[in-house]
């Protein structure tokens, strides 16, 4: 083995510990150590693109600004790095994405062509505004109308929007929830989602309004999220009838039971938001797999046979027109993303995640040149939900703030900290609004005191901060309350929702999930109790408002559950929500107590023996002799017996 020359042809081996490094054996060492961390970085690299590109919760922004007029692409720090450069994107790729997204307390359609690297270019722009509701948007074959979902005259309603004048007006005019339109291939017939008689069915109805809606299913259990397929004899949906969230197809050559079949098989894994690729030969849709990954599948119709192939990362897809390239959301706890593959190449993506300031109710790739959306009003942007007045004490050294005492709440101690006080009295005032009834009247807890003990586990709760609040389970078995699984990796998340006191549906929203139920894990089956709990068997009935979406709008976030919730009730943490303002517990928890108080005190473990107490029998008549042992301890440690002289009883 050759060295350089400057290096001396001798050298005394390096001794260490008792150990002597000859040049050679250093050399071995050194080429050890190089392949060790190169099997840890491969394994860091592919665990890293299993998950697609998916960001952590960490490095989510949870500001709660509300959503801008425009918004630019703006590439995640996770954003895959053999992205193409400055390449356009081609020309019968490019066309517009309509979305729905929540801004602030509505819900509204924007407009946005996100790719950087296409020669046209679109912010995030938004079509629609007002005090309600816009969701699930549809363009007609044709390219002339728009049919959307919205509650603006009080009930949910289908509305045609005609982008030729600019006119929108509604389709549909009997009670009831409807969303999710989708057209027919010939642009003559509408599908759509509607709450009838206690559940969710598919109806059909003639696009110019000339016939009434024509039930597709009828079924007790939840059918919703309709998708028309390109040849258009074909309807895929999402039911629960088979106990969870599957996808289903209707042919409409059949009639009876015999015109529905179950397509996925994806052991337990929860399916949703199902489209056709433009060929209509492919039926994708999104999947939350058993490992809390979110994944994108798509079914091959010419194999029918064959599983549902997995392709990317995601939970809801928008095929563009040629099919090759996929638009998905990616969702966290906190937030939503949007990027796009190139499924012609494999593991290519086009569009690096990028965050969007609102969640995405939906999403429909669409072309069409936005110059035919610029006929609607987009109005101004949402105003602040409420003003925050804080009142710094004088009286407290060290520039700490203070807790307030929070108006006709029921709580062990209803106080908050006073930089939050205003946030959960304007989101207790609209879920008091939107609910019908003051849900938040009552909590399980608010600020919880320093010296108060919480169960284990909960030693750094936010309670402590007085930027938390506790919901009162009690409305969970009474059934005005309804807790959604949601896993994201190996965290595990709950969605709260409010059942609205006015079921005519000018409240909330039919679910359209199976909610968990916790009480399964007494009922003395093994699943269930190791589990910790159980999804209900068919989704509840009724009208019910986001809780937590709501609570998002006011700044309050949800936590994950403990490692241990399976085991503990009290450890799922489903009724907890938080409002930090960027702050981590310990700086929070400065804010209102002196760092000397944090101090945890660590105990001295002490080697001198503690005295044990002398044990005397008493006996209540004395005998002619009493042996009385006692026992002192000395300082070696040598146990002594002491009698004492005898006595003589007293008659």
């Amino acid at each position: 083995m050759q060295f350089p020359s400057d290096l001396p042809e001798k050298r005394k081996p390096r001794r260490a510990s008792g150990i002597t490094l000859t040049r050679t054996s250093l050399i071995l060492l050194l080429a050890i150590n190089l392949l060790i961390l190169g099997a840890l970085a491969w394994s860091a690299f592919r665990s890293r693109v299993d998950i697609g590109g998916l960001v952590t919760t960490q490095e989510i922004d949870q500001t709660d600004s509300p959503l801008a007029e425009t918004l630019l692409p703006t590439a995640s720090p996770d954003a895959t790095q053999n992205a193409p450069q400055n390449t356009p994107l081609p020309a019968d790729e490019v066309g517009l994405l309509l979305l729905a997204i929540r801004e602030g307390l509505d819900t509204h359609l924007f407009a946005y062509r996100p790719v950087e690297r296409s020669s046209d270019t679109l912010p995030l722009t938004r079509l629609t505004s007002g005090t309600w509701d816009d969701i699930t948007p549809a363009l007609s074959p044709d390219g002339r109308w728009i049919a959307f979902s919205s509650n603006r005259s009080g009930e949910w309603q289908i509305y045609l929007w005609n982008l030729e004048d600019g006119q929108i007006a509604p389709l549909t005019n009997q009670p009831g929830y409807k969303a999710s339109p989708t057209w027919s291939p010939d642009g003559l017939w509408l599908a759509y989602e509607g709450y009838s008689e206690e559940s969710l069915d598919i109806f059909i109805q003639a696009a110019d309004g000339s016939t009434s809606p024509m039930a597709v299913t009828n079924h007790q259990a939840a059918d919703f999220s309709p998708a028309w397929s390109p040849q258009g004899r074909m309807i895929a949906f999402v039911s629960t009838r088979g106990g969870r969230e599957q996808i289903w197809l209707a042919d409409l050559d059949q009639s009876g039971e015999a015109r529905f079949t179950s397509i996925e098989n994806l052991g337990e894994a929860r399916a949703l938001h199902p489209l056709w690729s433009p060929d209509g030969r492919y039926l994708s849709w999104g999947a939350v797999l058993n490992d809390g990954f979110h994944k994108i599948f798509s079914w091959d119709r010419e194999m029918p046979q064959h599983p549902p192939l997995e392709r990317v990362s995601g939970d809801a897809p928008a095929w563009s027109r040629t099919g090759n390239i996929i638009y998905a959301v990616l969702d966290t706890p906190h937030q939503n993303y949007l990027t796009a593959y190139d499924l012609a190449q494999p593991g290519l993506v086009w569009l690096p995640p990028v965050a969007l300031p609102g969640k995405i109710e939906s999403i429909t790739w669409v072309d069409l040149a936005i110059e035919a959306l610029l006929p609607a009003q987009p109005g101004a942007a949402p105003t602040a939900l409420w003003n925050p007045a804080v009142e710094p004490n004088p009286e407290i050294p060290g520039g700490r703030w203070s807790v307030v005492d929070l108006q006709d709440i029921a709580a062990p101690y209803p106080q908050l900290h006073d930089r939050v006080d205003e946030a959960f009295n304007g989101l207790r005032a609209k879920v008091a609004e939107q609910t019908g009834w003051d849900a938040l009247a009552v909590l399980e807890n608010a600020y919880v005191p320093l010296t108060i003990p919480l169960p284990p586990g909960y030693q750094q709760d936010w309670l402590y901060t007085g930027r938390a609040f506790a919901l009162s389970p009690l409305p969970v078995h009474a059934g005005w309350l309804a807790v959604l699984r949601e896993d994201f990796g190996q965290e595990t998340y709950w969605r709260v929702f409010l059942r609205a006191r006015h079921q005519d549906g000018t409240q909330g929203q039919p679910l359209h999930a199976l909610p968990w139920d916790f009480d399964a894990r007494y009922r003395d089956e093994p699943l269930p109790y190791e589990h910790g709990g159980a999804l209900l068997s068919n989704i509840p009935g009724g009208y019910w408002i986001d809780l937590t979406e709501l609570a998002a709008a006011y700044g309050w976030q949800r936590l994950p559950a403990f490692s241990n919730w399976r085991a503990a009730y009290s450890a799922s943490h489903f009724n907890e929500f938080v409002r930090t303002d960027g702050l981590d517990w310990q700086s929070a928890m400065l804010e209102l107590y002196p760092r000397e108080v944090l101090i945890t005190p660590t105990s001295i473990p002490t080697h001198t023996l503690t005295p044990t107490p002398t044990n005397t029998f008493t006996p209540s008549v004395t005998p002619s002799i009493t042996l009385t042992p006692t026992i002192t301890l000395s300082p070696s440690v040598t146990p002594s017996l002491t009698l004492p002289p005898a006595t003589t009883p007293t008659p």
